[in-house]
């Protein structure tokens, strides 16, 4: 049947909303209630939603449960969508998991009139449960995608899965599509029915969409959970079980849009066309297909590129680390001086030569600095974070005049108010050799990822690592060795090696078990890691993402 074939304009949506029990021995009962309710769905309909993970129809505690449950029910599950798209002539939405080469997914698939398969929107954010505990495939959500938008009978979906709905980041990129529906299979078990419909009807008012947002029942007189409901593109519900168990039927028009003045006095636009006239990206936390994974979800091994790419650009400077970031180093080390005036420069030599001799960096003006041969190439800690914050995760290099010289303090809550400021506290570590400055820095802020370089002791390294509560250590090449490695991962701290540019040395410490090489050889050593990583594929990973949750 074709959509016109009803009230010219209006389908008929819906959706369902199963009971759900966080007792597993209860699963066939509840998956028994879905295939009923499934046939109960008739010709009448053109859409039928139904809510997140069919396939597991109650708590599954662990990987195990998740497995059993996926064996049990997930090939079933499948069928029965299918075949009742096809009894009832009906698009129907529904998430179950879907299997890739590596590993599962969450997964909304999509069915068309005819019972096939015609789409599959992985959910976007995953909760820690889905990746540590059931061990979903997520690598994927640390890649930048376009908004998944499948047009089905001339209705343009767009799909958000339960944990997505929070993230309101993503609701003016689905509103540049030109949807018109969004599909919603969620569960949302721990939040309040108040707040799932604020959460909902400002999704469909500001994407200009209805949204179709299917859950599950936790108890019929429950406040927490549930809140299957339609909403229309003017921020209205249509429709809204709340915590009943049943399912809901209305009739929509998909293609039906609200407009209100573009600010008073002007002429009608959509929220969100109105809301693009005045938006400053700029003003907002990074975002975009730039932006990398912070150093927790990051997959190693990495590539530091050292001091940025320069092979052939002024160290430490903005086209060296701009290089970096164009050529894609997972990380970029820098190398930061405090000032005599208290300014964040960004140097590697203790002295710098001012055309009139050699004069210590700690010991000068920023001005001064400014004024030396070459010094238009030095830059502010500022000045990198503001270009390439969140771009990769930075390997920030406190450098003292020798390893017994605290820093400023002042000048070091310099350095954590930065990162805060421009939302780079999950990409980047602070790096040092200095004793009293690991101190210091994890007496100021105990959150802040750090990383115990060689100093004076190079071969206690990971002793005093452990003593800091560094969660990384640098290893000075020289003083390194598979046992230290092996000692650093069994106290959950990842490896760096300053430094390596060769293939041949690159492979024996990633052999061993490193983490993160940095090199002055960029490119090559890049082209070495890609290639071990293809050789090792059991070997990589996010070896230390759950361990520092």
């Amino acid at each position: 049947m074709c959509v016109g074939e009803k009230e010219m304009g209006k389908v008929k949506v819906c959706v369902i909303q199963p009971p759900y029990s966080v007792n597993y021995t209860e699963r066939d009962a509840m998956f028994q209630w879905e295939m009923d309710a499934l046939d109960r769905c008739d010709a009448a309909m053109d859409i039928i939603v139904m809510p997140e993970a069919g396939d597991v129809p109650t708590l599954a505690s662990d990987r195990e449960e998740f497995i059993d449950s996926y064996q049990r029910y997930n090939q079933r599950f499948l069928d029965k969508i299918r075949e009742t798209a096809r009894r009832c002539n009906a698009v129907v939405f529904a998430n179950a998991t879907f299997v890739t080469e590596k590993g599962e997914r969450n997964t909304t698939y999509a069915v068309d009139r005819n019972g096939e398969i015609v789409g599959h929107y992985f959910k976007q954010h995953l909760t820690s449960t889905e990746c540590f505990a059931r061990k979903l495939d997520c690598e994927y959500s640390f890649q930048f995608s376009e908004p998944y938008v499948l047009t089905i009978d001339g209705i343009r979906y767009a799909f958000l899965t339960c944990y997505d709905f929070y993230f309101y980041e993503m609701f003016p990129n689905l509103a540049r599509q030109n949807i018109d529906v969004i599909v919603g299979c969620s569960h949302q078990r721990s939040d309040r029915l108040e707040a799932i419909e604020l959460i909902t009807r400002f999704c469909a008012y500001h994407c200009n969409a209805y949204v179709l947002r299917s859950s599950v029942s936790l108890d019929e007189n429950s406040e927490i959970g549930g809140g299957s409901m339609v909403v229309a593109p003017d921020g209205k519900i249509l429709a809204n079980l709340r915590n009943k168990v049943g399912m809901v039927t209305v009739d929509i028009d998909p293609h039906g849009k609200y407009y209100k003045p573009a600010g008073f006095g002007n002429p009608p636009s959509a929220h969100y066309q109105y809301i693009e006239l005045g938006r400053r990206p700029w003003k907002y936390r990074p975002a975009g297909s730039f932006i990398v994974p912070g150093d927790e979800w990051m997959q190693y091994p990495r590539v530091c590129a050292h001091r940025g790419y320069h092979a052939v650009l002024p160290e430490n400077g903005m086209a060296a680390f701009g290089a970096a970031v164009a050529l894609g180093a997972d990380e970029m080390e820098l190398d930061v001086w405090c000032t005599k005036d208290g300014k964040l420069a960004c140097v590697h030599d203790k002295c710098v030569e001012t055309g009139h001799g050699k004069e210590a960096v700690c010991r000068m003006s920023w001005d001064e600095i400014q004024k030396i041969p070459g010094g238009e190439n030095i830059v502010l800690l500022e000045t990198v974070l503001e270009k390439f914050s969140c771009h990769a995760v930075l390997n920030v290099h406190l450098k003292t005049w020798d390893n017994k010289t605290p820093w400023p303090e002042e000048a070091l809550r310099g350095v954590l108010k930065l990162l805060k400021k421009y939302d780079c506290e999950k990409h980047c570590y602070l790096t040092s050799g200095n004793d009293f400055v690991l101190q210091q820095v994890r007496a100021l802020d105990p959150h802040v990822i750090l990383c115990c370089a060689a100093g004076d002791r190079p071969d206690e390294v990971v002793e005093r690592a452990i003593a800091f509560g560094c969660q990384k250590v640098q290893f000075l090449y020289g003083h390194i060795d598979a046992e230290q490695i092996q000692k650093a991962h069994k106290a959950n701290i990842a490896c760096n090696l300053f430094k390596a540019d060769d293939r041949k040395t690159v492979i024996k410490w990633l052999d061993a078990g490193l983490d993160t090489v940095l090199t002055d050889n960029l490119t090559e050593v890049q082209e070495t890691v890609k290639f071990w990583k293809q050789q090792n594929p059991g070997k990589t990973g996010m070896r230390y993402a759950q361990c520092r949750r």
